[in-house]
């Protein structure tokens, strides 16, 4: 009988192009729930499968294909198997892909991935070459010709013109004004029915509606903007519990939980991975 793997996650952050931040995890129990990054997802599968929801589908990733989410977008991830999955990941964010863009004079911007789930030999190798490089060699000029040339070929292989129409293009002003609210001051503990009374809805269309524009419910979309906040804060240094306090949550207990289930890694494992000098 196959032995279940180990709960294990890898976090790491590169020194070169502003910081990369990596994942090596091998997970069994694990569910991310429904969340979004500032950066783009580019993994690849090493063993088993997993399952996950984006661009309103669910997709299965199984062994030695390779996973495309784009920057903010919404998404989850679990296993597919009864043995869990294991996969090498990095999250490069637009602006790094902006600034290859301009380099290459192409003008076209930060690139829009249409798969979820692609099967792509030649790329898969190239990632596995970098993560490793990444992980073994201190050759600055090595591992950022990698890193380049890895996104480069990946924009040329499979990103595509970005949909005119954006989950948002849509939204009313009052559904931009209540996104804005959460956005200056996602630390506010604020209701549903004061964030209707904002703007003159009632509870239950404000919440159908700011799901169905930006794709995930007030709530948790406030707990993703928390928890980009909660990054930054880390990498300042301040104290995990100082943190989990200035970004809203109810103690560190909650914060650490809402942590692991967005990025797959605990908050003091992400602030050793970046460094900071953090009080626990």
């Amino acid at each position: 009988m196959k032995k279940k793997p180990l709960e294990r996650a890898d976090y790491h952050v590169t020194q070169e192009l502003g910081g990369i931040e990596l994942l090596d995890a091998s997970y069994h129990k694990q569910n991310f729930s429904r969340h979004s990054h500032e950066g783009y997802t580019v993994g690849v599968i090493e063993e088993g499968a997993q399952r996950f929801f984006r661009t309103g589908g669910d997709h299965i990733a199984p062994q030695h294909s390779i996973i495309l989410i784009n920057a903010d977008e919404v998404h989850s991830g679990q296993s597919a198997t009864e043995f869990g999955w294991s996969y090498r990941a990095m999250y490069p964010v637009p602006e790094l892909f902006e600034s290859i863009d301009r380099e290459l004079g192409l003008n076209h911007g930060a690139p829009y991935f249409p798969e979820a789930v692609v099967y792509d030999e030649y790329m898969a190798n190239m990632l596995r070459l970098s993560f490793t490089t990444l992980n073994d060699s201190e050759n600055r000029l090595l591992r950022e010709t990698l890193i380049y040339s890895l996104l480069i070929k990946l924009v040329a292989r499979h990103s595509k013109t970005r949909p005119n129409e954006r989950l948002n293009v849509a939204a009313t002003p009052q559904m931009l004004l209540v996104k804005q609210f959460l956005d200056d001051q996602p630390n506010v503990d604020v209701s549903l029915i004061e964030l209707a009374n904002l703007v003159n809805l009632s509870p239950c269309y404000l919440l159908r509606q700011f799901q169905r524009h930006f794709g995930l419910p007030p709530h948790t979309y406030q707990i993703q903007l928390r928890l980009r906040l909660a990054k930054q804060l880390i990498k300042m240094g301040d104290s995990l519990l100082n943190v989990a306090l200035e970004c809203g949550f109810h103690d560190q207990s909650h914060f650490s939980r809402h942590f692991k289930k967005t990025h797959g890694v605990t908050p003091g494992r992400f602030a050793k991975a970046v460094g900071s000098n953090i009080v626990q």
